[in-house]
């Protein structure tokens, strides 16, 4: 009952504390204006020390510098109370020579009545705080606002990767991005509010100048008084002003310089201190020797050096021995620990699934290609990926799962790689300041740059920079952005890769969502006929040669058809591609409708069929390796010649030998076509622009 009791005029004190804060700032203005008596001087002054020592003794017990975010704003109004109080200080010591018994004390008292003496330490005090404690909080807030700033990208692709593993809620998510603004605002804020301390430390100066000028000339010509009487009475009134006003600010000034470099603390300044300086007792012990040492030497003081050294010797020795206790504690409780862990149950399966989960594929980026991630940078990464599936889905008919990108500080800053289940598949280096120029095979002339090839396709580019960019153009280049060159390595990985990224789980969905609109297509295939390990089989079959499977009620038509008669994987395939022959085709057809092909001889034709064999895990081509260099060597003769002729190598075989002719030059040319002619519809026109022959075999 007694804490909610003391609780009540607290919260009536926050709930009017605006209206508080606004009436005080604007008397501080009227301060400026109008004269004030020396009595609520007297207590304005005395109120001032107090702020000042308030603000740092908070700074000294602050943990984190957001826990004191208002300090920017407070640094400025504590300037502007000081400011103004010089302003009415000054009227009264140059209209009645006497500005209360604070200015008077610190005038007489502090400097002993000296006013050599007084404006020797004020312009001391001014030193110190201009020239060391306001440079260097400065300074120290201007780098800790840029690299908070530069490193905002980083600290939200934590987050969201973070967020994308499971590790943080929404909610957490949200928190932390507001705290990075916070901190970035505050930073920004700080790098400002230190030129207000750099002002008032010279606003101080140029006041007490003032001051002491008019007060002789007050002094000589108003009130009568000799050059030297006027100036021992107005200097001291002057110099008490000046340090009075300097140690509120000298205190801020300290403020200011604590708050901005605390850094990686988990407990207020005083407790870091104290920990982090008796955490090496060594350093103690030297210390102490080094005193005892300076102690010795003829013409030094020896009790001095004598009581030091004992005092850090002593400190040494129980830091030491609490050290060494500490540690032994800890090695206790470690053991116990490991012991308790040893005789307890083993860990569920279920509770390391989110450990073993891999990603289908993801991308991991170097530090450097952050902004082309980033969108508050203007990075459009991100969006391009989104494109990317959607193209792929239109494409070939493969849901892509959502592509998770990581930032990885092993990598290269410029540098990015692909991973597929966790393996990586492809690797590349891009700049993301640069634009990349491919040579269309049109240049005129060449630009300087940094010379790479393209990670999609191989071919020879250069880096520009993005003044040249206008001039590569001219100069015949294809150009393309950072953005775009990511975006299509990944589609031709897709692409490549696809066979691998549909699993099982993606058929059932692509089989569920077609059961609502063809319920009698699939009930007659699977699992009657069918399996969907099966039916998986065939769709990584015909995306390993990009043929499409968006059209799945054909698919799962011919699969009904044929999966009767077979269940022979590689067969059910080829009946596949020939239900989607007109699919097919369009994808080779050229702007007049005809496919440029390379057709086999029939005796080479022969011959492969006649050494394909049998076995339980199906047929397999069993051909001479002669044979085979001969044909891959008048193959690479004929895609050669159809490349003069600006047509696409396509090969036209008969349906036996197709998928044989396939898997055996994959691996030489592994992005040929090979169509049989079951796979030509026939409105679609076809012109041989050579023939794949064998001299021995013709």
């Amino acid at each position: 009952m007694a804490d909610v009791t003391r609780a009540v005029p607290l919260q009536r004190f926050l709930k009017y504390s605006d209206i508080v804060l606004a009436g005080a700032v604007v008397l501080v203005v009227i301060m400026m204006v109008i004269p004030l008596p020396t009595a609520l001087l007297d207590i304005l002054l005395a109120f001032n020390i107090t702020v000042s020592l308030t603000v740092l003794l908070v700074a000294l017990y602050t943990v984190e510098p957001l826990d004191f975010s208002v300090f920017p704003s407070l640094l400025l109004v504590t300037t502007l109370f000081r400011l103004a109080l010089n302003v009415s200080s000054t009227r009264l010591i140059l209209l009645q020579g006497y500005a209360g018994q604070i200015i008077e004390s610190f005038g007489t008292f502090v400097v002993g009545g000296n006013y050599v003496v007084g404006m020797v330490i004020f312009l001391i005090l001014v030193v110190i705080q201009f020239v060391v404690i306001t440079n260097g909080a400065g300074r120290v807030a201007e780098v800790a606002a840029r690299f908070t700033l530069d490193a905002m990208p980083g600290k939200q692709m934590s987050i969201d990767a973070d967020l994308n593993a499971g590790l943080i809620n929404d909610e957490e998510a949200r928190r932390r991005r507001r705290m990075i603004e916070k901190e970035a605002d505050f930073y920004g804020a700080m790098d400002g509010a230190s030129k207000f301390v750099k002002g008032d430390a010279i606003a101080g100066i140029i006041i007490t100048i003032i001051n002491l000028l008019g007060g002789i000339a007050v002094g000589a010509l108003m009130l009568g008084l000799s050059l030297q009487e006027s100036a021992e009475r107005f200097a001291l009134l002057t110099v008490g002003d000046g340090l009075v006003s300097q140690i509120p600010a000298l205190l801020i000034s300290t403020a200011t310089g604590i708050v901005v470099t605390r850094a990686a603390s988990e407990s207020n300044l005083g407790e870091d201190l104290t920990r982090q300086i008796l955490a090496q007792p060594r350093g103690l012990g030297i210390a102490s020797g080094v005193l005892f040492l300076f102690g010795l030497v003829p013409g030094l003081p020896t009790l001095p050096f004598f009581v030091l050294a004992a005092l850090a010797g002593g400190a040494a020795y129980a830091v030491s021995r609490a050290t060494k206790a500490e540690e032994a504690r800890r090695q206790a409780v470690e053991a116990a620990r490991r012991q308790q862990a040893a005789t307890q149950e083993s860990v569920k399966p279920g509770d390391l699934v989110d450990t073993l989960a891999v990603e289908p594929l993801e991308v991991e980026i170097g530090y450097g290609l952050i902004p082309l991630v980033d969108r508050s940078q203007g990075g459009d990464l991100l969006d391009r990926i989104t494109m990317v599936r959607r193209r792929i889905a239109t494409e070939l008919g493969l849901l892509v799962a959502p592509i998770r990108i990581r930032d990885n500080l092993e990598l290269g800053p410029n540098e990015y790689v692909v991973k597929i289940r966790g393996n990586t598949v492809a690797r590349a280096e891009i700049y993301p300041d640069r634009y990349l120029a491919m040579d269309s095979g049109m240049v005129t002339e060449k630009v300087e740059g940094i010379e790479t090839k393209e990670p999609a396709f191989g071919l020879p580019a250069v880096w520009v920079s993005e003044a040249d960019r206008d001039k590569a153009e001219l100069a015949g280049y294809t150009v393309v952005d950072p953005s775009s060159v990511t975006t299509t390595h990944l589609a031709e990985i897709i692409k490549r890769f696809a066979p691998e990224l549909l699993g099982r789980q993606d058929v059932k969905s692509l089989i569920d969502s077609l059961k609502e609109s063809a319920p009698a297509v699939v009930d007659e295939v699977i699992p009657d006929v069918l399996t969907i390990g099966e039916v998986q089989k065939v769709l990584q079959n015909l995306l390993r040669e990009r043929v499409p499977i968006r059209d799945m009620i054909t698919i799962l038509e011919a699969l009904g058809d044929y999966g009767k008669s077979t269940r022979n994987v590689d067969i059910l395939s080829e009946y596949c591609r020939q239900a989607l022959a007109r699919t097919i085709c369009r994808q080779y057809q050229n702007d007049e409708g005809m496919i440029n092909v390379i057709t086999v001889n029939p005796n080479l034709e022969q011959a492969i069929a006649n050494s394909v064999e049998d076995s339980d895990q199906g047929s397999y081509l069993a051909i001479d390796p002669d044979l085979a260099q001969k044909i891959f060597d008048s193959l690479s003769q004929q895609i050669e010649k159809s490349s003069m002729y600006g047509a696409q190598p396509v090969v036209l075989t008969t349906a036996p030998v197709r998928l044989h002719f396939r898997r055996l030059t994959e691996r030489s040319i592994p992005g040929l076509v090979v169509l049989s002619y079951n796979e030509i519809v026939p409105d679609v026109k076809v012109r041989s622009v050579g023939v794949v022959s064998v001299p021995d075999e013709a």
